[in-house]
């Protein structure tokens, strides 16, 4: 299954490093830091962590990364979604490859 996943802290913190400017970078951090450490294959971009893995491992670090983010808020806003596509992997990748492959023949008219 592959799962992106976005997790922010609202409200108080009771990091004494908060940012002033609202900016959540360092919440993020610790999240992507779990997702690293993990071992499955992920990809991080400007707004979404995506992980590759069965559904059981997947979810505990996603659980993980929620927690890392706690103490940079009083709440954790989490937004998640999901495809579950049973006896598929190496889909992180494959499904970029072939949207690629897609564009490419629509600019080749032949």
């Amino acid at each position: 299954m592959l799962v992106a996943f976005s997790v922010a802290p609202s409200g108080a913190s009771s990091q004494p490093t908060a940012s002033a400017d609202g900016s959540v970078h360092d919440a993020v951090a610790a999240a992507v830091k779990v997702v690293r450490e993990s071992g499955l294959p992920h990809r991080t971009t400007s707004m979404f962590t995506e992980i590759e893995g069965e559904w059981d491992e997947v979810f505990a670090v996603v659980k993980a990364a929620t927690d890392a983010v706690m103490p940079f808020g009083s709440r954790v806003s989490l937004v998640l979604k999901a495809d579950i596509r049973p006896g598929r992997t190496g889909e992180i990748d494959g499904k970029i490859e072939r949207l690629e492959t897609a564009i490419a023949a629509l600019d080749d008219p032949s």
